[in-house]
Parts: structure tokens; C-alpha cells; sequence
């Protein structure tokens, strides 16, 4: 068994400062390397976590013999790319969300994983909370009856910079990729992959989509119903309604540290359930128990699902016209029988 996992972070951006800092609550996890594009970027980051080998390309982290697993923290339309450059290094990869761009990057890195028979996971911090974990609980025991209903949102109001990631399209940018993705990871946890999707978006200057509204609907009749913005606040609230009764998941429902579950005829029970630090150390340590157990991917985060997610936005995206300018004209090329 491991001892001590040692880290690497490929990319110095703000989600690779904020899975650093949640990183240092594990006494059991060392961060060693960090990888950058430049090496004053690698030592200024290497500075503001104590982090003992900074290097100047992706690629000499990667290949660091003294690196377990590397967390891939750049813009979306990278992600491919360096979680393979990692994998095809023999590294396990904890790679932010949205995993890849389309659903047939994320296959690809997937493929690849499981040639190498390397530990690959999509970073979808939300799931490992305390509160997620415990309404998953509820879920379990059926505290709520059958789950007919999932309503969720998540918007925030961005200053429009067509240069910036949330607009670039170069970038993947866009509500959907950016924080559209907790909602449909949401309902996926919940409901599975849906039958039917059908949505709006609006497309902005950018030809991006800075909000929109999306319907999934499922064989046994379930519906999910999700709003995502970029130039939209919005409340951050969540509810699965089932027959007997509801779980909200208080805002910000995408790192709760409450829920309340309602049931008809019963007073309402309030759970409180914080979290340590900025809560990214719940995903690193559930990387690390599999790791120490050899499981090549997590249950709690499992890789088909993610393609699955993937494969949805892709089928909301072509609803819209979306088309990133790394795609193919073919885009979408699967995940289209049914809308």
C-alpha cells in the first residue's frame, strides 16, 4: 500500500491554485512537481505552495519518476491532449471537469486509460461532498420514494471578454462546458443517461452560449429540468422531488453544506454537513483510496458515465448549433438516435 501519494499539477491557472490549497488538508498527500508553459509561471506558482520541482513544459512533468498522479488543471480544449500526454506516460490522471471538449475526445482519453491501465477519473468535485454523499444516501434508501423530478440551476453574471475562456470559443467556452456541466452531471447521478433531450440556448457575440434552458427526459417518465448562464445570475438552487417527498440542496447547491429533506405529513429535517477548506480535498482523497487499491477508475465517478455526460452536452450543443472551431464538420458524430 502507498504511504504517501505524491502529486503533480499540469497548469497554474486558478482551479489548479484552488485544488492546491485543498490538496494540503490531506496529511497523506504531497504536492512534489508542478508543470507549466513557462518556468517563471512554474516557480511563482511553486513559490505560493511550497512545491519542490517546477517545471517549464507538460511534458518533464509527466514523465517526473517521482510523480504518482497528475491533476490536469488547463482550459478545456486541452484536456485531451494532456491527460493522454499524462496516461501515455504511465500516470494516473485526475482531470478537471468538463473532462474533454465532445463526447469522442473523452472515449479517446478513455481508450487510452484503460490500454495503459492507468487510474483515470473526471474531476467533478460537487460529487465527494458531504452533502452530495448524504443525499445519495437518502436517494439509496429511497427516503423520498421514486425520483420523478430533478430541478437545478447554476448562473453567474461574467463581464463579457470575448477574449477570456468563458467566451473564447478556441476555448470551449460557454455556459454549458463551464458550469452547465455540474447540472447534467447532477441529473446523471440521479437519473442516469437521458432518452430525450431537447433545449434553448441563446448563442451570443461570440457565437457562445451565454445562457440556456434544457429538458432530459428518461424511459420511466423522470424529467430533469436545468438553466445554466454566464451572463446570468441566477439562485443556485437544486431539488429532486420524488413521490413521497424532496431533498433541496441549499444554495449554492454545487458545494452545499446543507440539505433539507421534506416529506408530506412530517416535519422537515435539516442536515448540516460542512466541509473542510475549499472541499477539493474530498476528490483527491477518494483518487488516492483507489489508488492504494489498485481500482483503475472510481465507482463513485465512474469513466462510461462521463463519456455519457459528455455525449448529452454534445446532443444539447447540436440542438443549438454550437460547434467548437477544433471540432469536425461531422460534429456530433454519436449520441443522436433520439432527442
Amino acid at each position: 500500500m502507498m504511504d504517501r501519494v505524491r502529486w503533480g499539477i499540469l497548469g497554474t491557472g486558478a482551479i489548479a491554485k484552488k485544488f492546491a490549497q485543498g490538496l494540503a488538508i490531506l496529511p497523506d498527500a504531497d504536492l512534489v512537481a508542478v508543470g507549466s508553459r513557462a518556468q517563471a509561471t512554474a516557480d511563482s506558482f511553486g513559490e505560493m505552495f511550497d512545491v519542490p520541482r517546477r517545471y517549464a513544459s507538460y511534458a518533464d512533468l509527466a514523465h517526473a519518476s517521482d510523480v504518482d498522479v497528475i491533476y490536469v488543471a488547463t482550459p478545456h480544449s486541452l484536456h485531451r491532449e494532456n491527460s493522454e500526454l499524462c496516461l501515455q506516460a504511465g500516470k494516473a490522471v485526475l482531470c478537471e471537469k468538463p473532462f474533454a471538449i465532445n463526447a469522442d475526445q473523452a472515449e479517446a482519453v478513455v481508450a487510452l486509460a484503460r490500454k495503459t491501465r492507468c487510474f483515470l477519473m473526471e474531476a467533478m468535485w460537487t460529487r465527494f461532498l458531504p452533502a452530495i454523499e448524504k443525499a445519495r444516501q437518502l436517494l439509496a434508501d429511497s427516503a423520498i420514494g421514486d425520483v420523478r423530478i430533478v430541478s437545478a440551476d447554476f448562473g453567474f453574471r461574467a463581464p463579457f471578454d470575448p477574449q477570456s475562456r468563458l467566451f473564447d470559443p478556441h476555448l470551449g467556452g460557454g455556459a454549458l462546458l463551464d458550469v452547465g456541466v455540474y447540472l447534467v452531471s447532477l441529473a446523471s447521478m440521479v437519473l442516469g443517461p437521458p432518452a430525450r433531450v431537447t433545449s434553448m440556448a441563446h448563442l451570443g457575440r461570440t457565437g457562445v452560449d451565454e445562457q440556456a434552458a434544457m429538458i432530459l427526459g428518461y424511459d420511466q417518465g423522470q424529467l430533469a429540468i436545468l438553466t445554466t448562464a454566464i451572463r446570468t445570475r441566477t439562485p443556485q438552487d437544486a431539488l429532486l422531488i420524488g413521490t413521497e417527498g424532496w431533498i433541496r440542496l441549499h444554495s449554492p447547491w454545487w458545494c452545499p453544506t446543507m440539505l433539507t429533506l421534506s416529506i408530506e405529513g412530517q416535519e422537515d429535517e435539516v442536515f448540516h454537513l460542512p466541509f473542510r477548506g475549499n472541499g477539493y480535498h474530498h476528490e483527491a482523497a477518494e483518487v488516492m483510496r483507489c489508488l492504494r487499491a489498485g481500482d483503475l477508475e472510481s465507482e463513485m465517478m465512474p469513466l462510461a458515465e462521463t463519456v455519457k455526460i459528455m455525449e448529452t452536452m454534445d446532443r444539447l450543443r447540436a440542438q443549438w448549433g454550437l460547434r467548437y472551431p477544433m471540432e469536425p464538420p461531422s460534429f456530433p458524430s454519436r449520441g443522436m438516435e433520439s432527442q
